[in-house]
């Protein structure tokens, strides 16, 4: 049966071609779809997900790392006194109003940064050279993809929160999604942002240690003591898992994302359900010719879902072949996408399902394959 289902489908390649493409970009849609909205909402962590630390140590409950609000110096001595502990620094995050040349104005955020050669913000995003160029007074980095919108050139001098500055540099990959992120010293934002950096408070203390097995440990630890003194800590990757959550779920926008991209899921769908269902009307009086030669209706049952899947299987190898190409497109454009092998595996295993179920309900057709339409 499984070679008189190929031998069918390759000799009427020409029929079924329809359900293979539709099977294919239904794939490419579900896929990228979810890649896009991960990679969006990715964005919101960024500044957690390209840092050094283990830890983050903020305010109890901060569900996203721009809701945080300053917390006391003790959550710094606390840390410093965890085994194990290698590293801890403050991390700045504040808020201002960018003036541009021709007097519009742009809500920013302000990142804090220390300037150490080995300090864990954003240690996978900032070179030396960059972090050189923030230890002169007034001196900021912005993205390169917010550079149309700050109406920003390398050397200028804008106005924030009042204040001059200057911008030093342009960063890479650190656009920010529910604004636009300016990167300064901790010196510098404390300047433009009195209240970001007041009496030894910031938002935020990274942490360090010399295990992964250690972090999690002294984060169990200072969360327990800091419930009487005003703090939380939390490991990275969890940090990061709560402020895409939040934007995905909590935000309106993300809600309207996942409904346009079921929506849209619904349709690739419908296409691919009728696609295939009229390829197996097509070959009605082939299936009454197997039918008069004596094939019961459990085997001509068993082909069609034997070719629906065969078509799933066909589909999901060109729909690969187009997601790597327009992933590939996406990333040299900048669109930020996410591709994981669960998300890629959950993918195919919907479109072979999609497949089946379309092949289950063209079943219905088949059982008309009377052998006498032949005579017809």
């Amino acid at each position: 049966m499984i070679s008189l289902a190929l031998k069918t489908l390759l000799h009427d390649w020409r029929r079924y071609m329809p359900a293979v493409v539709a099977v294919a970009f239904s794939g490419v849609l579900v896929l990228l779809q979810g890649a896009l909205i991960l990679g969006i909402f990715s964005l919101s962590s960024l500044y957690v997900t390209r840092s050094g630390a283990d830890l983050w140590i903020g305010y109890p409950g901060v569900q996203s790392i721009d809701l945080g609000r300053p917390i006391g110096s003790q959550a710094e001595l606390d840390a410093w006194m965890e085994p194990d502990v290698r590293q801890v620094e403050p991390f700045q995050w504040g808020a201002g109003e960018w003036r541009t040349h021709d007097q519009g104005m742009v809500n920013v955020y302000l990142v804090g940064v220390s300037l150490a050669p080995d300090a864990m913000a954003l240690s996978e995003a900032l070179t030396p050279a960059q972090r050189a160029a923030l230890a002169e007074p007034g001196s900021v980095l912005v993205d390169a993809g917010d550079r149309n919108k700050l109406d920003a050139g390398l050397g200028q001098t804008v106005e924030i929160n009042g204040r001059r500055v200057r911008i030093a540099g342009f960063t890479e990959g650190l656009r920010g999604l529910g604004g636009v992120n300016v990167i300064g010293s901790q010196a510098t934002v404390r300047t433009l942002d009195p209240a970001a950096g007041s009496d030894g408070r910031v938002a935020y203390f990274l942490a360090r240690f010399g295990t992964p097995e250690a972090a999690v440990a002294s984060a169990r630890r200072l969360t327990e003591r800091g419930r009487t003194r005003g703090f939380e800590a939390v490991t990275a990757k969890a940090f990061a898992d709560r402020t895409t959550s939040y934007w995905l779920g909590e935000s309106g926008a993300g809600v309207a994302f996942l409904f346009g991209s079921s929506i849209a899921l619904l349709v690739a769908v419908i296409i691919t359900s009728q696609t295939l269902t009229a390829a197996v009307a097509g070959s009605i009086k082939e299936y009454a010719a197997l039918r008069a030669l004596g094939f019961p209706m459990g085997s001509l049952r068993a082909l069609v879902l034997e070719q629906s899947a065969w078509v799933g299987v066909a589909g999901l190898v060109v729909g690969s072949l187009l997601t790597l190409a327009l992933a590939v497109t996406a990333r040299t454009q900048g669109v930020p996408i996410v591709l994981s092998p669960a998300m890629t595996g959950a993918a195919a295993l919907l479109i072979l399902i999609v497949a089946l179920g379309s092949g289950a309900w063209a079943l219905r057709r088949v059982a008309r394959a009377d052998p006498a339409s032949l005579l017809l």
